[in-house]
């Protein structure tokens, strides 16, 4: 995994997660790796880790079974889909929709480039 060096490590690890439940990779129900199996995969400190875990059981997405582990919630993908979608009408469209407007690219112009 590559990280991008302007944003913290844990979120990236928790976003590349959430993207992996929407794609479908991940499916509701499935144990995930514990947080040492996972650190030592992506090449990652344990405790760096454990704070993205906690970000996702925060967020509902994931859940610990004691003594058994990490496991996907049944919902996650709608938990993660409307934290997205929120995230990205306040914080990339508003940055988007300026940019476009410095460039005068009209709303017409700009559907008619993504269809």
């Amino acid at each position: 995994m590559e990280f991008d060096n302007n944003r913290p490590i844990y979120l990236q690890i928790a976003d590349a997660f959430c993207d992996r439940v929407l794609s479908g990779e991940i499916k509701a129900e499935d144990r995930i790796p514990s947080v040492r199996e996972y650190g030592a995969s992506i090449g990652v400190n344990p405790n760096t880790v454990a704070r993205s875990y906690e970000r996702l059981t925060s967020m509902g997405v994931i859940y610990q079974q004691r003594g058994i582990g990490f496991f996907v919630a049944e919902n996650a993908k709608d938990i993660i889909l409307k934290d997205a979608r929120e995230r990205f009408f306040s914080e990339e469209l508003p940055k988007f929709s300026e940019r476009a407007k410095l460039l005068g690219i009209s709303p017409k112009e700009l559907c008619e480039k993504i269809s």
